[in-house]
């Protein structure tokens, strides 16, 4: 451990925020509203004349924010939830007179309309046809309480309230300010009811998440924070709507379906990325440099993307993976009040020909070939978003997958789902949205294709198992990752399995459809290979250690009581997540002799020195031996394993008891994995997206050091802490840890 430890002390979090601002009636009388998250006071400059009017407005913030699990947002209008009403307090200029009568007007959007559903006018004691209504509560003193009610399946965003004062022939009119309307998860008549309060807490109103990453044989967790209570993140969320392609081509009809989930989270699929020309927030990049750009892995929270992509004047940010783009559209859908959770899925096929197939091709020696389109990623991250479906049946309804990363387009766009996830268990692929799509990314055969000189193809390798493994998602209430592949895909091999994709072949390619193995246009035109008569796998000697050198052992079985010389071609590459080749770093060629039913060992080595400089932040590298087994026309064996270097631990350390407004003092420890030295070190310690860079010293080959960390919690419940260390040799070493703040 160095002895030259660091004391760090960040800046205190979380202030409180005021807002003045000005605004219009619809008749054209100036207001100056001043709001102090209590009361707006009217101020009319004109005249006033003694008709009933109301000078000034309580929207009740504590007491409606408490009731609709809105007091957390950081914006300073109301905000509510739909399907429950809500109190304001308004003051008058002298009491109300018989003969007079009161009514209230909502409206949202630009063209705002009875028959949209975007429009709704209601006088008090009457629920009108809009689903809306208004009680009136006992006056006092100049003062009168009203009681709004809102549809349960209102359309959500911020709307414009209008109060009538109606006078025998005469109605005048007052705007009393705007308030914003959200998705209910606690009404039983919202789209969007989660029965639950336990998930609602955490599919909801949990700003922390975990996200799982790495392979099906080695899952990480990886921090974030979704932060959607944020300052100005609910007005950013209602103003992506506002710019999407939806609405720019009918903005009226847009805004009148927002009151349907499905139809907002397919909306904001297509949104959080930009590869539509329509000011998303993200662009995606898998390979190259990412230089003056951000590298995604960089990325630990939703926060400051979508702050940035607002101070850019909506220009997507650079750049994203489908974690960072699952992460924000997360961060967006619990904003607007739809229950989300962030889903991984390991071995996740990406089918273009959506053929249920995913071929993959090889030279004659082994090596990865970036050709094709299909690809199998190591995993890859989308979400669930939990409402029931009509449009489909409600056997259909609960969670529903939307994916926000640019795959494939749908219907024009680059956007994807919601899919059901029972449909996609049940192979009902024929379903609205994508379900074909996300059904491939779990269900399809995996084929392996040796490409010759001379063009020719033969398979050599087809796995009906090895994808959609692990399918993982956050617990309820704790870090502890949760198996949900049962959600989507009866057990492999099963009666069940086989029906279901039997189903969905049938509904891709016709009834006449009857095996698994479906022969496609690819192996009608190249020879299918034999059974080579020998089984192979690769072990790893000891865990893989990013800095340390790399042992595996192939392991090659004879099958049979037959004699057997197998010519073996080893290739190892540095790939992406994606799985796509980035630098070969081994090429061998041996020969081993086995006898009858004889297994043999093959030691490979990769040292540090060969694989380190060809590494990207993913810390893959792809292994693959291609054994023929000689004087039996070309039989071969393709065998294969992806491997995901672990990295040195970022060690953080917490005192037992964490009080809120209390300085606490954290342990931090990183280390030097490598066996040279390195420069330029930096530690990003990040707390709710207030960030704190520190630059560290030199550390010696496999040097451990550390800092202390000090901040102050200003709030209780959990808050997370992430970590991230980089230097001049590699980048994006992650750590995080959940703090239990507690009152004082």
């Amino acid at each position: 451990m160095s002895e030259n430890s660091k004391h760090i002390k960040s800046s205190e979090f979380l202030e409180d925020t005021k807002v003045s601002y000005q605004n219009r009636n619809p008749s054209g009388v100036l207001l100056s509203l001043w709001t102090e998250l209590n009361s707006v006071r009217l101020i009319y400059l004109s005249n006033a004349p003694a008709h009933l009017t109301p000078t000034h407005i309580s929207w009740q913030p504590s007491v409606n924010a408490g009731t609709h699990h809105t007091d957390r947002y950081a914006n300073a209008e109301l905000t509510v939830r739909r399907g429950q009403s809500f109190t304001i307090t308004l003051y008058f200029n002298r009491p109300q007179q018989a003969g007079e009568s009161l009514a209230f007007v909502t409206e949202i959007g630009p063209s705002p309309s009875e028959s949209h559903r975007t429009r709704a006018v209601f006088n008090l004691s009457e629920v009108g046809a809009s689903g809306w209504s208004a009680v009136q509560g006992p006056s006092e003193s100049g003062y009168t309480n009203f009681t709004i009610s809102s549809p349960a399946n209102a359309v959500i965003g911020r709307y414009n309230l209008t109060l009538q004062v109606i006078s025998g022939n005469k109605i005048s009119s007052r705007f009393l300010g705007q308030f914003v309307l959200l998705f209910n998860p606690w009404c039983p008549g919202d789209d969007v009811y989660m029965a639950n309060e336990n998930e609602r807490q955490e599919y909801v109103l949990n700003e922390n998440g975990v996200i799982f990453v790495g392979n099906a044989r080695y899952i990480e967790a990886r921090g974030w924070y979704y932060g959607q209570f944020q300052d100005q993140l609910l007005n950013i969320c209602l103003t992506m709507l506002d710019l999407s392609l939806y609405y720019r081509q009918a903005p009226a009809i847009d805004v009148s379906r927002r009151g349907d989930p499905k139809y907002v989270g397919r909306v904001i699929s297509s949104m959080i990325n930009g590869n539509d020309n329509d000011n998303g927030v993200l662009l995606g990049k898998w390979q190259g440099s990412f230089h003056s750009h951000e590298n995604p892995s960089r990325w630990d929270g939703s926060v400051v993307i979508l702050q940035k992509w607002r101070q850019d004047n909506y220009k997507p940010v650079q750049y994203g993976q489908c974690w960072v783009f699952a992460g924000v559209m997360c961060t967006v859908l619990r904003c607007l009040g739809i229950p989300t959770r962030l889903v991984s899925n390991f071995n996740s096929a990406h089918d273009v020909d959506r053929n249920l197939s995913i071929d993959k091709y090889y030279d004659s020696s082994g090596k990865s070939l970036n050709i094709g389109k299909d690809s199998t990623w190591d995993y890859h991250v989308w979400n669930e978003s939990w409402f029931i479906r009509p449009d489909l049946g409600m056997s259909y309804s609960g969670w529903q997958v939307l994916d926000a990363t640019p795959q494939e387009q749908s219907k024009g766009l680059f956007q994807c789902g919601p899919a059901s996830v029972i449909a996609i268990k049940e192979g009902d692929v024929n379903l609205d949205y994508d379900t074909l799509f996300v059904y491939t990314e779990v269900n399809a055969d995996c084929n392996r294709w040796i490409v010759y000189k001379d063009g020719t193809k033969k398979r050599v390798y087809c796995d009906t198992e090895i994808i959609g493994r692990f399918i993982s998602t956050k617990a309820v209430g704790s870090n502890s990752r949760v198996d949900i592949t049962s959600n989507y895909k009866y057990p492999e091999g099963s009666p069940e399995e086989r029906r279901v994709y039997k189903k969905a072949l049938a509904k891709i390619f016709g009834s006449n459809t009857t095996g698994r193995h479906t022969e496609f246009p690819e192996e009608r035109s190249s020879e299918t290979v034999r059974n080579p008569g020998i089984s192979g796998k690769f072990k790893l000697a000891e865990p893989p250690v990013f800095g340390k050198d790399i042992a595996l052992i192939l392991v090659l079985n004879n099958l049979t009581s037959d004699r057997k010389v197998v010519k073996v071609d080893m290739s190892a590459s540095s790939i992406l997540y994606t799985r796509r080749a980035v630098a070969e770093i081994l090429k061998a060629t041996t020969s081993v002799d086995l006898g009858s039913k004889q297994g043999k060992h093959i030691q490979v080595k990769i040292p540090y020195s060969h694989y380190g400089k060809y590494l990207t932040t993913d810390k893959r590298i792809q292994v693959t031996a291609l054994c023929e087994v000689m004087h039996m026309n070309g039989v071969k064996l393709l065998v294969e394993k992806t491997i995901t270097l672990e990295d040195t631990n970022i060690i953080i350390k917490i005192p037992r008891r964490v009080v809120v407004n209390k300085a606490v003092t954290l342990e931090i420890s990183y280390a030097n994995p490598l066996p040279e030295p390195v420069n330029r070190c930096v530690l990003l310690v990040t707390l709710m997206n207030q960030q704190v860079k520190i630059n560290l010293a030199r550390l010696a080959p496999r040097e451990r050091s550390k800092i202390y960390f000090e901040f102050t919690p200003r709030r209780t419940g959990p808050l997370q802490l992430q970590v991230d260390f980089s230097c001049d040799k590699f980048s994006h070493i992650k750590g995080f840890v959940t703090i239990a703040v507690a009152p004082a």
